[in-house]
């Protein structure tokens, strides 16, 4: 019989072992299940507030895997009368070892938190980080990985984080630059601009990703070969981009039918004849 091969005791060691282990993974699919739905709940219905959901959700559950993986093994340890000590000592010991070589890990390790607690950036924002752009999919305890236009992905240590730009942080103003010639009316034109500008803030498609009303600055540099006047609109940050393509197509149409001149650069052949 199984109780004569291991033994009452060691029996009741496994069983009790086997019950922890379900335990433990009950408190895990809690965590999962309802962690998440008291996030959300606590913060505000907005795309900012499902990033941050989705990003502390990732983290948690990682940080609550390693909770209880490390705790169950104490417990388990326990159970069978496994004497801690030594493991306690050598693990100190390799620990400091450690310690001196990797203040890299630390600094990383830390640098998650902060990003984390100031909430610096969320999965999916697009960012700019160590010199990389990219959009967030996941932010580790050591590591924050970037996917970017092309495909790439990276992986950003935490601790190389100085400075961290967020282009998707609620609303973005992206700035639209445009180049006529010199001899074009600049204020005709701004006018112009103006209204074609207004009138995409006033489309059914773009009126609600407008947070404010569209901008002319004036003219922002006396180029080479061009006026470049200088507009400026307001939107939800994830339109950022398509935004000014949209800006910038619209403009394109109206300049030509408005018969204003956009410069471009001419070259002239000279063929000569022995």
């Amino acid at each position: 019989m199984l109780v004569d091969l291991i033994g009452v005791e060691s029996q009741s060691n496994l069983i009790q072992s086997l019950v922890i282990a379900a335990i433990l993974f009950v408190v895990y699919w809690l965590v999962r299940r309802v962690g998440r739905r008291l996030l959300t709940r606590m913060l505000s219905r907005s795309d900012e507030a499902e990033r941050r959901v989705e990003t502390l959700s990732r983290v948690g559950l990682r940080l609550t895997q390693f909770t209880l993986v490390a705790l169950g093994g104490v417990i388990v340890a326990k159970i069978w009368g496994v004497d801690l000590g030594p493991f306690v000592a050598v693990g100190a010991v390799f620990g400091a070892a450690i310690g001196f070589g990797a203040q890299g890990l630390v600094k990383d390790l830390i640098a998650g938190f902060f990003i984390l607690a100031e909430d610096q950036f969320h999965i999916g924002d697009v960012v700019m980080i160590a010199d990389t752009e990219g959009t967030v999919e996941n932010i580790q305890f050591r590591v924050t990985v970037l996917r970017d236009a092309e495909g790439n992905k990276h992986f950003v240590p935490n601790g190389l984080i100085a400075v961290s730009s967020n282009f998707t942080a609620v609303y973005a103003r992206p700035v639209l630059d445009v180049g006529v010639g010199y001899s074009q009316d600049v204020d005709k034109v701004m006018t112009i601009m103006r209204d074609e500008l207004q009138q995409m803030a006033q489309d059914s498609e773009w009126s609600p990703r407008m947070q404010e009303e569209p901008e002319v600055l004036g003219v922002q540099e006396l180029a080479e070969s061009a006026v470049i006047l200088r507009a400026r609109i307001t939107v939800l940050a994830d339109y950022r981009w398509v935004a000014l393509r949209e800006a910038r197509r619209r403009i394109k149409i109206r300049f030509d039918r408005e018969g204003i001149e956009i410069p471009f650069p001419h070259r002239t052949v000279y063929q000569v004849e022995n």
